[in-house]
């Protein structure tokens, strides 16, 4: 007996040891001195087909979490702390997945909020929690992906918001929106994040649609810009840095011009045109940096985006060389097979993975992979598998390598760790609420100013400049922050009310300010407009704040995608102010509710009428360009929205916005946008088919002066466009100076004008600015009858203005 217990003791020891030994060794994939090729290889070989399908799974994750002891404790040591909740594990268990989404977020949608939701410091730990528990639980332990919504700023509770795309985009400054996604890089990246939803980059030809807030707007040269220049703000694609994330660009393609403007509905759009204006923002984004990108919901002539092989495969992969991963849209794969082009779930999963989807955004049809890897084939109607045992390790372990190797990028392996702390300390900083006042003011755009504006305040002392603030958005916080915002503590947020009572407060002012709100975005059953015009003969000037809204609430009801469902069902008490953001689309383009009403009757006051619209779209602005003695749209100017516009309004900051999409007079002329293939448009019986605002345009409180156009186009060489830009105002100002271009004769029909360079520069009063241009010969080249880029020498017309509609100085020059 002694002998035997003296053997099952030996045993026991030398388990143990080789056990020890085992966990203390070093596989080669987790070898950091190992190249990540070396690392990647190694990996790949030791997974099953299991294990590769799970990292192509990503999940919504806003319930993998649970909070410990929040708010118990007080004073006595005690702090909150997180686990994985038991959703988290079993999804894990049993799906090795790989890959999660919104794990931070927190709106109405997914029913998180101040008082449930996740604080910098919690993100943190919640991220840690989820990591460690994957990297110590699983046979392989490797790293999560986390990725983030983060269109304008990481839709997570304290992070900075910024304007919405629009907006930025209406900065016309680069430089703006690099530095705004340095600041959304680090937000994520310090809180466990790595994958940053956005930038879009749909160009926008229909206001109608409910998600033209998140664009660049209409033209391809400006959303390309602005896109790479916040791709770069992410870290350019090095994910060596430590707040590099992964820019996801959205979405891939032409979803912003589907029919009716209508969500999700089908595009009918010919290979030129998606060649010489849909691709070439994507284009540009990628190569500064961009590594994910994410298909779209809508079909293209009768192929839905995401089985398009053509586009995910051929162009972005062979043709752009793009060395990053593609994601699905939130279960847009399954919607291949709601649109009819699959039988089910996994003949879509089947098709969107040949097609080159690397990554399921919801995780259903991927999840059907499995199934097949297992033997269960669903066969199809002519009795042929859906596809080989040999295709389908093809095409798993080609996606499973390229999500793969950009968590060894990252460094996912060697640290996927964060501290809380500095989290904590380090999101949403005063340099950061900076930043988005900076945007903010930057993106103001001023339509109309008939001098009422700036506001002068009175010099004689004793004296009162009476403003009445009103209208729907004048203090409602959650109306100027825009869809893909998480919950705001109130004092995060200025409104205009607020920003105007801010100067009020200043030591040496003259303001006296009132506010009536008037009436609501939409709904009809409360309102004050009597009091409003009371108010108003009392005022001395009026600033109203009208246009739309795209704040969530918890009494909206939402599709398993998160878009909005409009409600046409009789018996609601009230309506919300929600008239735009994903789900939002309309059927005309003027305010809703009463505040047509309440800008009538505030105008027979006969006092000055300043009209700003706050607004996701561009509303039909036709009664306050006519009747308002200013107009302005700051878009959804974002947290510090309500400053930048009191800056505005009294002159501390010299408006410089330039619109980045048409405003119509009438939805009748859609579309309008500006860069139409000739011939021109001709003018309605009833109207003009001009817009009520063009493309580019935007006034300032002082003036300039174009003189000196030169154009140098020596053979073979680079174009040169330069020319002399002066203030000739009495106040400091910041122009933007837009270069266009018409190819007059080519091969196929080109646009009457397509905007091809832009700078926005301050120019002190009295002084002038020498602004030039370089054009090479791609930035000249059309798309040819074969669909391929080509330059065809000949005559152009080079035109440099202050807008589209607004061209000071042009020549033509022969360029070969």
């Amino acid at each position: 007996m002694k002998r035997i217990l003296t053997v099952i003791i030996l045993c026991c020891i030398t388990c143990a040891t080789f056990a020890a030994k085992k966990k203390k060794e070093v596989l080669p994939y987790q070898n950091a001195a190992l190249t990540i090729d070396e690392r990647l290889q190694d990996l790949m070989q030791r997974m099953t087909m299991e294990e590769k399908i799970g990292q192509l799974r990503c999940t919504l994750a806003w319930n993998y979490y649970d909070i410990l002891d929040r708010g118990k404790g007080k004073g006595k040591g005690k702090k909150a702390s997180i686990v994985p909740s038991e959703s988290f594990k079993k999804d894990i268990a049993e799906g090795n997945i790989g890959m999660f989404w919104a794990t931070y977020r927190a709106d109405p949608w997914t029913q998180k909020s101040l008082e449930n939701g996740l604080t910098p410091e919690l993100a943190a730990m919640a991220g840690n929690a989820l990591q460690r528990y994957v990297i110590e639980n699983t046979r392989l332990g490797i790293p999560l992906f986390l990725a983030e919504e983060a269109p304008h700023g990481h839709m997570a509770i304290g992070a900075t918001v910024f304007p919405t795309g629009l907006g930025m985009a209406a900065t016309w400054s680069p430089e703006i929106l690099e530095r705004a996604g340095e600041v959304i890089g680090k937000e994520i990246r310090l809180q466990g994040g790595h994958i940053s939803y956005g930038p879009v980059l749909d160009l926008s030809r229909d206001p109608r649609w409910s998600r033209v807030e998140e664009s660049y707007g209409e033209d391809p040269l400006l959303t390309g810009e602005m896109g790479a220049a916040m791709v770069r703000g992410l870290g350019g694609g090095d994910l060596s840095k430590p707040y590099s994330t992964l820019a996801t660009l959205k979405h891939f393609i032409a979803y912003g011009t589907t029919e009716g403007g209508q969500n999700g509905n089908q595009t009918v759009l010919g290979p030129m045109e998606m060649h010489q204006s849909f691709l070439p923002p994507f284009r540009k984004a990628i190569d500064a940096g961009a590594l994910s990108v994410m298909t779209s919901y809508n079909s293209c002539d009768g192929i839905p985006c995401t089985s398009n092989e053509y586009l995910l495969t051929d162009v972005l992969h062979n043709q752009w060389k793009f060395r990053g991963f593609v994601v699905s849209d939130l279960y847009s794969i399954d919607v291949i097979a709601t649109m009819g082009a699959a039988r089910d779930k996994q003949e879509a999963g089947v098709l969107a993975l040949r097609a080159g989807v690397d990554a399921d955004l919801g995780a259903n049809a991927f999840g059907e992979l499995t199934r097949l890897a297992n033997g269960t084939t669903s066969v199809g109607d002519d009795g042929k598998e859906l596809i080989s045992e040999e295709d389908l390790k093809f095409y798993v372990d080609r996606a499973c390598e390229r999500v793969l190797r950009m968590k060894f990028e990252m460094g996912l392996f060697d640290n996927p760790y964060v501290d809380p702390k500095t989290a904590a300390a380090n999101v949403r900083t005063e340099a950061s609420k900076q930043v988005a006042l900076d945007a903010a003011r930057a993106s103001i755009t001023l339509l109309k100013n008939d001098g009422v504006l700036p506001l002068q305040q009175p010099s004689a002392e004793g004296k009162k400049l009476n403003v009445l603030v009103v209208g729907p958005n004048a203090d409602t916080q959650y109306n100027q922050l825009g869809d893909y915002t998480a919950p705001q503590e109130e004092e995060n947020v200025k409104t205009v009310l607020e920003g105007i009572k801010m100067k009020a407060a200043a030591a040496d002012s003259q303001l006296s300010v009132d506010y009536v709100k008037g009436c609501a975005v939409r709904d009809t059953t409360e309102q004050n407009i009597a009091e409003a015009v009371e108010a108003a003969r009392k005022a001395d000037v009026i600033v109203a704040v009208v246009g739309g809204s795209s704040a969530r609430d918890f009494k909206t009801s939402y599709k398993a995608t998160g878009a909005a469902e409009v409600s046409t069902e009789g018996g609601v008490a009230k309506l919300t102010d929600m008239d735009c953001g994903e789900g939002f689309d309309r059927a005309t383009l003027d305010l809703l509710g009463l505040q047509n009403r309440l800008l009538a009757e505030l105008k027979k006051t006969g006092k000055p009428l300043v009209v700003i619209y706050i607004e996701g779209r561009p509303l039909i602005k036709t009664w306050a360009a006519e009747n308002a003695d200013a107009l302005l749209t700051a878009y959804y100017p974002g947290q510090e929205g309500g400053l930048a516009i009191a800056d505005v309004l009294f002159g501390d900051y010299n408006p410089a916005g330039r619109l980045p999409v048409s405003v119509p007079k009438n939805i009748g002329q859609l579309p309008v946008y500006y860069n139409k293939r000739a011939p021109r448009p001709h003018n309605y019986i009833e109207m003009t088919s001009k817009p009520l605002y063009a493309f580019g345009y935007g006034l300032s409180y002082t003036t300039f002066k174009y003189a000196n156009l030169n154009i140098s186009a020596a053979k073979g060489q680079d174009v040169k466009v330069s020319c002399d830009v002066t203030n000739t105002g009495a106040m400091d100002g910041e122009e933007v100076v837009q270069l266009y271009i018409h190819d007059n004769v080519a091969s196929v029909v080109q646009p009457l004008q397509q905007l091809k360079a832009f700078k926005r520069l301050m120019i002190p009063k009295g002084e002038t600015r020498h602004v030039e241009f370089t054009l090479t010969h791609d930035d000249l080249s059309i798309i040819d009858a074969q669909m391929k880029p080509a330059f065809e020498p000949g005559v152009f017309t080079f035109m440099v203005g202050a807008a589209s509609d607004d061209i000071r100085l042009q020549q033509r020059m022969k360029v070969e």
